[in-house]
């Protein structure tokens, strides 16, 4: 458990709705809630379209939420009026996104693409500006050669280096990685994952990191978040999630997952949920799962449950407890 104080990053009722029409609304986040301490990595998953990435997003600033609050060192990043404080957290504050080849810039170099924070944080002479890129690309397991090539000359895996390279340009403190491994061949995931763990050590790093694959959440979390069509169905350390999952959606999950050994995995028990996804455009008012959940009751169809701590901080949303 962290003993400290106040969280890194603390997200307070957030919620993101997106107007499709005058009477259509997507809810595609609603009310969550999670502290994020320094050092520590969080691991949000969740089925496609559940929420995660929206909620990365608002992190980092590029959308803004339609309530709650999003604070940074105790301080509502979205209340800043100064420009100073706004870049001072876009400087901490960087994103490796899901897909490296959209996320960078076709036209510019590897050498522009990882040293644009740089140039605009920092005032810094060409030389050692072309220094500071070699170190970070040798980093990141890449050499100066690749310094004046474009984007689409390199690999899935090289590319998602560079993407990793321009988060740490401007030295942050917290990283919010959406899904950095997903769009990888299975080779390369490990070898980034591991660089990743690597990097926290090194540098201190705090991550918030999407994905939908529990087997990778499971190896690099601390802390395991579990969304479900833009809420929180449940929360808990790493080791207590995947031991003593609560909620009839994160045991789903977990049996989904492959299991190397042939005797355990015919052995191993497959939950499989029926019925389709709800819609996230006007959602009813109730539990959000209760369409595909077995074990539902009355209550599951009249209100929406609240998240509860239960032993050593572990959090369901859930009328079975």
């Amino acid at each position: 458990m962290n003993t400290e104080k106040e969280p890194l990053v603390q997200v307070k009722k957030l919620s993101k709705y997106f107007q499709i029409s005058k009477k259509e609304t997507l809810k595609a986040v609603e009310d969550v809630s999670f502290d994020i301490y320094k050092g520590e990595t969080v691991g949000l998953v969740g089925e496609s379209g559940c929420g995660k990435s929206t909620t990365g997003r608002c992190l980092v600033k590029l959308y803004e939420p339609t309530k709650g609050n999003v604070l940074y060192k105790g301080k509502d990043i979205f209340d800043s009026k100064k420009n100073s404080e706004k870049l001072e957290y876009c400087k901490n504050t960087q994103m490796i996104f899901q897909n490296p080849y959209s996320s960078l810039n076709p036209r510019m170099t590897v050498k522009d693409v990882v040293g644009e924070g740089i140039r605009l944080h920092e005032k810094i002479s060409e030389k050692n500006l072309d220094e500071k890129i070699e170190d970070l690309l040798k980093t990141v397991g890449l050499n100066r050669d690749h310094m004046s090539r474009f984007s689409h000359e390199f690999s899935g895996g090289q590319r998602q280096r560079i993407g990793i390279a321009r988060a740490l340009s401007v030295n942050p403190e917290f990283i919010v990685c959406d899904e950095p491994i997903s769009a990888l061949d299975v080779s390369i995931q490990a070898q980034v994952l591991n660089m990743l763990k690597k990097l926290q050590k090194e540098r201190g790093l705090t991550y918030l990191f999407i994905a939908h694959d529990l087997s990778v959440v499971k190896y690099i979390s601390d802390k395991v978040i579990v969304m479900y069509l833009g809420t929180i169905v449940e929360q808990a350390n790493a080791v207590d999630l995947y031991k003593n999952p609560m909620h009839p959606y994160t045991k789903a999950l977990l049996s989904a997952i492959p299991e190397a050994d042939p005797k355990i995995a015919k052995s191993k028990q497959r939950i499989m949920l029926k019925g389709e996804i709800p819609s996230p455009i006007n959602p009813k008012e109730c539990c959000r799962f209760v369409e595909r959940c077995t074990y539902a009751k009355p209550i599951c169809h009249e209100a929406i449950p609240k998240l509860k701590t239960y032993d050593d901080n572990h959090k369901v949303a859930c009328h079975l407890f």
